[in-house]
């Protein structure tokens, strides 16, 4: 399999995304009528939506990942299923905490000892040799990639916040992850798991269009924070500049929500609509209106990734984050202004 994905990507590619795609949406809709009798998302001072609607379409992504990595693993060779077994694990418990969250709200304190358990399977499961920071002590390095990981797992969640949000930053950054592993900037069992990724999301799509029939829940927002920012933190090994430039939307909104919020001495747990997206939203735009412009600047955040992993120069790095960063703080400022 592994010299098949080589002299064939585009077939690979194929059925990697239509199959989990297709599987997914299917497997969605089998689910509609539990979800509707058990996980219903009711309005609060967070939801974009005005009627209760049914979450916790992150389950089928997940059994769809899960169910695509044992054929891997099973039928391909080329597959290393070794440093894999405690990522998909990890996810696995990710979404069972997030189904019970789904069903009945957890309190805060238990909820983070569990991710942070989970991510602590990911990270102890890293080769001795690996890292990202080699300037940095190794505990050190260890350490931010643990706070990392488990504040990528909680924006991912706290990003989830208005129809085909997450669709928009997780879809752009996996098939840009597979692409880059295509040239061989990931391993190929990690790029097949961005493959798959972007496929079961595409299947999910559909359903969660505004307005959206759907939504992901915790069951899958953990789970693929999980997932993603694995897959950012293997890049970075090697890429470190386009690890950082891909989830920079997401990052910046998120984060400097939280710092806003700490500087205002609010509840950071409580539900609130003070993103960025939120503020747009609230300011008049559409949900299509945002969702089209994190894609775009998605996609222009990949072509700067793709230029630091093709050209290794200092000063292309520089200026491929500068450029970054100004084009994320000035689509942030618009939001925030409520402004097309």
């Amino acid at each position: 399999m592994a010299n098949t994905i080589l002299t064939a990507p585009a077939l690979i590619g194929a059925v990697l995304i239509l199959g989990p795609a297709i599987a997914t949406y299917a497997l969605i809709v089998v689910l509609m009528p539990v979800l509707q009798r058990y996980a219903l998302a009711r309005p609060n001072a967070r939801s974009s939506h005005s009627q209760p609607t049914p979450q916790g379409a992150g389950i089928a992504i997940i059994v769809v990942l899960v169910g695509v990595f044992a054929l891997l693993a099973a039928l391909s060779p080329g597959f290393e299923t070794g440093a894999l077994i405690p990522v998909v694990a990890a996810a696995v418990i990710l979404a069972f905490v997030g189904t019970v969250d789904d069903i009945r709200t957890l309190e805060v304190l238990p909820r983070l000892a569990i991710q942070s358990f989970a991510v602590l399977i990911v990270i102890v499961a890293l080769p001795r040799g690996f890292q990202t920071l080699p300037f940095l002590p190794f505990w050190l390095e260890r350490a931010i990639l643990f706070f990392g990981l488990l504040w990528f797992i909680n924006l991912a969640n706290f990003m989830d916040g208005i129809d085909w949000m997450t669709v928009a930053e997780v879809v752009p950054l996996a098939a840009a992850l597979a692409l880059f592993g295509f040239v061989g900037a990931l391993p190929i069992s990690e790029t097949l798991i961005a493959l798959c990724l972007c496929g079961a999301m595409l299947g999910f799509a559909p359903l969660n269009r505004p307005i959206a029939r759907v939504f992901l829940g915790d069951v899958g927002s953990l789970p693929i924070g999980l997932l993603l920012g694995w897959l950012l933190i293997v890049l970075a090994e090697s890429h470190l500049t386009a690890a950082i430039l891909l989830p920079l939307y997401y990052v910046s909104d998120a984060t400097i929500t939280l710092l806003r919020r700490l500087v205002k001495g609010e509840r950071l747990m409580q539900a609130h609509r003070g993103h960025f997206y939120q503020r747009a939203m609230i300011g008049g735009l559409s949900a299509y209106a945002i969702v089209g412009r994190v894609v775009l600047l998605n996609v222009v955040l990949i072509v700067l990734a793709g230029m630091t992993i093709t050209n290794n120069s200092f000063p292309l790095q520089i200026i491929a984050i500068a450029v970054g960063v100004f084009l994320v703080g000035w689509q942030l400022y618009r939001f925030e202004q409520g402004r097309t």
